[in-house]
Parts: C-alpha cells; sequence; structure tokens
C-alpha cells in the first residue's frame, strides 16, 4: 500500500536506502561510494531541504522509498530506493507514478549515476527522457547541491509529457 512518509518514518527511510543503494558500490566512482551511503545527518539535511517521502509497505514492512522536492517551477524525484529482494515487483513504478500525479503539469527532473543503466532504463521506461550534456551540467548546478565530481559522472532525465 501507498503511504506518505513523515519524519516518524526517518530510520525505516534510513535503514532502505542504505540496503537498497548496494546495488552502487562498485559502480559508480570509488570516491563517490562511503558507508553507509547516506548517513542519517544528510538525509536528516533533505528532510529539512523539503524533500517528502512515500513509500510502499505491506504488512507494516517498507519496501520502497521515493521522494520528491518541489525547487521553483519543478518538481525532483529524490531517492528513490525499493528493497533489494523487492526489485522488479512494480514497487518503484507504482511509487513514480504517485509522485508524476501528485506535480501535475510541473516539469520533472530526476538526476542519477551515469553508471547506473538500470534507473536510467527505469526512468525511460516511465516517459523520461536523457538530457544533453550541456543541459544537464546546468540543471545539476541550478537544482542540487552536489560536488564537481559527482556532476561530472551524472545524468539528469526530464519527463516527456
Amino acid at each position: 500500500m501507498l503511504k506518505e512518509l513523515s519524519l516518524a518514518d526517518r530510520t525505516r527511510i534510513f535503514n532502505i536506502i542504505n540496503e537498497s543503494a548496494i546495488a552502487y558500490k562498485g559502480v559508480i566512482p570509488s570516491d563517490m561510494w562511503k558507508e553507509p551511503y547516506m548517513p542519517q545527518e544528510e538525509l536528516d539535511e533533505e528532510l529539512e531541504a523539503g524533500v517528502k517521502f512515500y513509500g510502499w509497505e505491506e504488512e507494516g514492512r517498507l519496501f520502497g522509498v521515493m521522494g520528491i522536492q518541489p525547487r521553483s517551477d519543478t518538481a525532483l524525484i529524490r531517492h528513490a530506493y525499493v528493497l533489494t529482494g523487492h526489485q522488479r515487483t512494480g514497487i518503484g513504478s507504482r511509487l513514480l507514478r504517485h509522485l508524476i500525479r501528485l506535480v501535475g503539469t510541473e516539469e520533472v527532473l530526476v538526476g542519477t549515476w551515469a553508471a547506473a543503466t538500470w534507473a536510467i532504463n527505469f526512468y525511460r521506461k516511465h516517459g523520461f527522457a536523457l538530457t544533453s550534456r550541456e543541459e544537464t551540467i546546468e540543471l545539476l548546478n541550478k537544482y542540487w547541491n552536489i560536488s564537481e565530481s559527482q556532476i561530472e559522472t551524472s545524468v539528469v532525465l526530464r519527463l516527456n509529457y
């Protein structure tokens, strides 16, 4: 069942993100990998910056999370993670469709690692298209607060309505 998450769920969000992010280990640049992948302090900063999380829960157990963050005239899809044993079961698709419905006709962007081909393919399957390299750099600098080295190894996709 789809559920809007709250601050009371922050430990569960933290656990989902960090268990699921293991998929990036050995794929993204080694200097970008850390354990935990997203420390609790970083998650708290994301929540304070306006990232609103939704989750997929069954029988009280959370299986996936996805956040949305309004940024002026744009909505950013943030931190999309599904537990490893439950990926490719439709949880991510249900979460993404819900967030897109919440946004309406606003521009929707998502950033991910260029090496995360599975994530890029997931978003493309749902109507997103890669932006040009020049536009990616511009968008990452405008809407995200990430390092230059992460900008160099990231892509941005835009939802095509």
